[in-house]
């Protein structure tokens, strides 16, 4: 009877993992898609928009005010209390 029992389990733990993949097949179907090409156009057009600190040839030199990357002032900014 025990063997009987445990195979019942078995078959039913098989079918509950199988639902739950079949489950997530179906949500990742519904999920919305785009076209590659689409894609990467969107990509190319933020690059282009976005102006990046890193590339000054491509953007130009930064102001020293402006660049987050560049060294910090000279002098000592401490204050003394």
């Amino acid at each position: 009877m025990s063997g009987r029992v445990q195979k019942q389990s078995m078959s039913e733990l098989k079918l509950r993992r199988l639902t739950e993949h079949n489950q997530r097949l179906r949500e990742d179907l519904a999920r919305p898609r785009i076209r590659v090409s689409e894609a990467s156009r969107s990509l190319i057009n933020y690059c282009k928009s976005t102006p990046d600190h890193l590339i000054p040839s491509v953007w130009g030199p930064v102001s020293k005010a402006d660049d987050p990357f560049g060294p910090p002032p000279t002098g000592c900014q401490c204050v003394v209390m």
